[in-house]
């Protein structure tokens, strides 16, 4: 992955004001006739835990000690509040221009962290997040279904315009109670950026792992095995 690709929640705020667009990707199966990214089952009273505060998610996060050699954390930026503008995704679009670019989603407890790999450029990123269960099973499904009924779209970052195309991928089977993936490719100023993006939910718990596809495979267990030490 090249140039500066942050990937937060849902998109990659950093990256599109620095690479190109964005795609979407994700498979899974719904009841209802919609494009989905969902796999497993949705959330029930059952599982309504109590939400973990950020200062708890912070101690869930990968560190550099987990990822192993190579990788230095990057410190946190400034938020950045550029004029966003959907071309394109009429769904996406009434999302607001935050959530198409990527911005952090607003589930009341977070946490994120985000590292370099070496000397390639490639980056990978873990956001945490936590609320009711039903919650975090709709807010992140609505995204993900609206982004993956997408497949291609175009998104004006501060007057600059991004082409984004969207595949689906399978969602890993088998982690947490419902899974989400996708394949976002930025294209601008002749250049493309590929960026992978599996979300799983457990519980109260959402993570969000995004970056060099081979990377986000690499460290997607890892990740979910410290946020979910107690399952």
């Amino acid at each position: 992955m090249r140039v500066r690709v942050t990937t937060t929640a849902l998109g990659i705020t950093t990256a599109l004001l620095a690479v190109p667009a964005c795609s979407t990707d994700t498979t899974g199966t719904k009841p209802d006739t919609a494009p989905s990214a969902r796999t497993g089952k949705p959330a029930d009273a059952a599982q309504q835990a109590a939400p973990l505060t950020s200062a708890a998610l912070e101690t869930r996060l990968l560190d550099q000690s987990d990822l192993g050699s190579g990788y230095l954390r990057k410190p946190e930026r400034p938020t950045q509040h550029d004029d966003v503008t959907v071309i394109g995704c009429p769904a996406l679009s009434e999302l607001g221009g935050d959530t198409a670019t990527g911005g952090a989603l607003t589930f009341p407890h977070k946490a994120k962290a985000d590292f370099t790999y070496g000397g390639s450029g490639s980056e990978v990123s873990e956001e945490l997040y936590s609320d009711s269960a039903n919650k975090l099973s709709e807010g992140i499904g609505r995204i993900f279904d609206a982004m993956t009924g997408c497949p291609t779209y175009q998104v004006v970052v501060g007057g600059t315009p991004i082409d984004m195309t969207s595949q689906k991928l399978p969602a890993p089977h088998g982690f947490g109670d419902e899974q989400w993936s996708q394949l976002l490719t930025f294209s601008t100023g002749g250049r493309s950026t590929v960026v992978k993006q599996t979300a799983i939910r457990d519980g109260s718990l959402l993570l969000i792992v995004s970056g060099s596809p081979a990377l986000v495979d690499r460290h997607l267990h890892k990740a979910l095995t410290k946020a979910t030490p107690a399952n």
